[in-house]
């Protein structure tokens, strides 16, 4: 049986303790930019139900949309909600409870107000739809 040479623990602990001290650290900075680690923070969003892939291939969004909107959507599309300040998230569901999921289906092209956990994963933002509620348009510019 071959031994850890000697002081061999105590580097092992060191770089351990680093470890768990880069990670907390790491853990820190993300929450304190507003990112969620591991569980997500409940927040509640407004913005525009979007399918995502007319959306991100050509910025397809709005009432002249909505028709398209509503059947990409009905055929799969993920859902998306884009924030007036143009952030995208995509909508994800409660699996405990899918109404308000699938509420957003029937919503495409419409304002909404979702409250759920918000999460962020390489770069990715989503948020779970755990309540929704059509809300007004904010006014034109």
């Amino acid at each position: 049986m071959k031994r850890f040479p000697r002081g061999a623990w105590s580097v092992t602990l060191l770089v351990a303790a680093a470890w768990v001290l880069l990670a907390t650290g790491a853990r820190a900075e993300a929450e304190a930019k507003g990112k969620s680690v591991g569980k997500g923070a409940t927040r509640t969003l407004k913005g525009e139900v979007v399918d995502t892939g007319c959306y991100m291939g050509h910025e397809a969004r709005g009432q002249k949309h909505k028709e398209c909107a509503a059947k990409c959507i009905a055929n799969g599309m993920p859902m998306g909600l884009l924030t007036e300040g143009g952030e995208l998230y995509l909508i994800t569901q409660n699996h405990d409870n899918l109404d308000a999921y699938n509420q957003c289906k029937d919503l495409a092209a419409q304002f909404v107000e979702i409250t759920g956990p918000v999460f962020s994963r390489h770069g990715m933002k989503s948020v779970q739809a755990d309540a929704v509620k059509p809300v007004a348009a904010p006014a034109a510019k």
